[in-house]
């Protein structure tokens, strides 16, 4: 797997010239959360884990920074359901359900 790069709001992957894979997030002002708003990854990586990984960079960021996650896209959120262990940097705003 290529190593993911780190960009202004995302983390990516690059590869021939082009990005292969990305995550996005922003800083929500009010509340201070780290809001996954898109998750992107190709078809030469798709089904090899490059989508987790991305969350799981947002996920180390978030422990490091102190900062807690609301996952906005379906991708993310759907990884936070299925991954319990990062139940310590999912926002009590984040949507349940």
């Amino acid at each position: 797997m290529t190593q993911i790069q780190t960009g202004e709001s995302r983390f990516y992957i690059a590869g021939e010239g082009k990005d292969l894979a990305e995550i996005t997030y922003r800083l929500e002002e009010n509340s201070g959360d780290l809001v996954i708003d898109h998750t992107f990854v190709s078809e030469d990586l798709r089904g090899q884990g490059a989508g987790e990984q991305l969350v799981r960079a947002v996920v180390d960021k978030a422990r490091e920074e102190q900062l807690k996650i609301v996952p906005e896209c379906s991708y993310a959120a759907h990884q936070f359901k299925k991954h319990a262990e990062y139940s310590d940097v999912l926002s009590e705003n984040a949507p349940r359900g």
